[in-house]
């Protein structure tokens, strides 16, 4: 069985090493290695049930989540939340919802820009975006947690890098028919119910739309000032729902 073991694993490490975007897929597996590990899956029966799990979830974004109003005025290890906190989601759903737009748009974001580039700048630019919240909630007690800064980041560059390809979208109003429309018309458009959303969000827990909007922001101004005029844009394929979960 270790033997088995030893061999499938060696093939998955050299597949990983022969695909254009290892690292897409690395981000990929460890967020979901690190779910199904923690107590949000509900999968690891240390965390017990009921009352006990619902104790540790909380003890455990709080933890590795950022908390605004720690972030600025507790010990120095908090500064390392937003970069712990993209690697933790809160449900299933979340989970699902920013691997499925890592997958769509991070493999061609990531061919363009080198795997060591792309790596630097989905940690670097997902952690300014928590940062930007935490720092326009600056006395918020609420855990912060998930990829969605970082994956935002990778949208807006993808939108510089892409602004010709191909995105399926899922639309309600159209009964969730599944239309093709170049990426410069999705993603703003993604980007503007982000805006939309974040002047109607109540206080207290929910979707961090703030993080969302940076991440774009930043991820489309860091692909701008690199590449500029020599980005040479091409039409491609990419599938990809309208919206996003939440952070």
């Amino acid at each position: 069985m270790i033997g088995n073991w030893n061999t499938t694993a060696g093939r998955a490490l050299r597949s990983l090493r022969n695909t254009s975007a290892p690292m897409t897929y690395t981000l990929i597996a460890v967020c979901c290695l690190i779910f199904v590990l923690g107590p949000a899956s509900g999968l690891t029966p240390s965390y017990g049930t009921g009352e006990t799990l619902a104790a540790a979830q909380r003890a455990y974004f709080r933890h590795w989540g950022v908390v605004p109003a720690e972030l600025f005025d507790g010990p120095a290890r908090e500064a390392l939340t937003p970069a712990t906190a993209l690697f933790v989601h809160g449900s299933w759903v979340h989970l699902l919802g920013n691997m499925l737009f890592l997958f769509v748009f991070g493999a061609m974001t990531e061919e363009r820009m080198g795997r060591v580039a792309f790596t630097f700048f989905y940690v670097g630019c997902g952690y300014l975006a928590l940062l930007g919240y935490a720092a326009a909630n600056a006395a918020s007690q609420q855990s912060l947690v998930g990829a969605s800064g970082a994956i935002s980041a990778v949208l807006g560059a993808f939108l510089y890098l892409f602004p010709s390809a191909r995105v399926t979208s899922l639309l309600p109003f159209l009964f969730f028919l599944p239309l093709r429309f170049p990426a410069w018309v999705v993603l703003p458009f993604w980007a503007a119910l982000q805006w939309l959303a974040l002047g109607q969000t109540p206080a207290g827990p929910g979707v961090a739309y703030l993080a969302h909007l940076v991440g774009f922001g930043l991820g489309f101004g860091y692909a701008w000032v690199r590449y500029g005029r020599r980005t040479k844009v091409r039409t491609a394929r990419a599938p990809a729902p309208e919206g996003e979960n939440q952070p």
